[in-house]
């Protein structure tokens, strides 16, 4: 009897011993795949903006840029004017520099500033108020 059981043991191990190679080829399929699904999973997850000034005034720039015509969209992908919308943006850019005038930081005012000088800039450009 114990000759037997030293036989499925052989037998055992001969299975495992198959088996072994596919596992192996198993995990570094998985291996090469997590980085992939990893990548997809990371450009699925949305940016979230630092919570700081400037989160609440390049949403306003960057979309006026836009529709400037001197960016492209990114949703259609392509280059569209709408000046009366960016004279919106402009304005309400100009709102929050009123209503946090005197609540800023030196960096925070300056780029408030800077933000608003180069959009009317453009706007006028645009609009042939002026030639630059």
């Amino acid at each position: 009897m114990p000759e037997k059981k030293d036989d499925t043991k052989k037998k055992a191990t001969k299975k495992e011993t198959k088996k072994q190679p596919e596992k192996r080829q198993k995990k570094e399929k998985q291996k090469e795949e997590r980085p992939k699904e990893e990548k997809q999973k990371e450009e699925a997850k949305e940016i979230l903006p630092p919570l700081d000034f400037s989160s609440l005034i390049l949403p306003f720039y960057t979309q006026a840029l836009i529709k400037l015509g001197l960016a492209k969209d990114p949703i259609s992908d392509t280059m569209a004017e709408n000046l009366e919308l960016v004279k919106r943006l402009i304005d309400l850019l100009d709102l929050l520099k009123k209503r946090t005038e005197g609540n800023l930081e030196p960096e925070e005012e300056k780029l408030l500033v800077s933000c608003i000088h180069q959009l009317r800039m453009a706007y006028m450009e645009k609009a042939k108020i002026i030639n630059l």
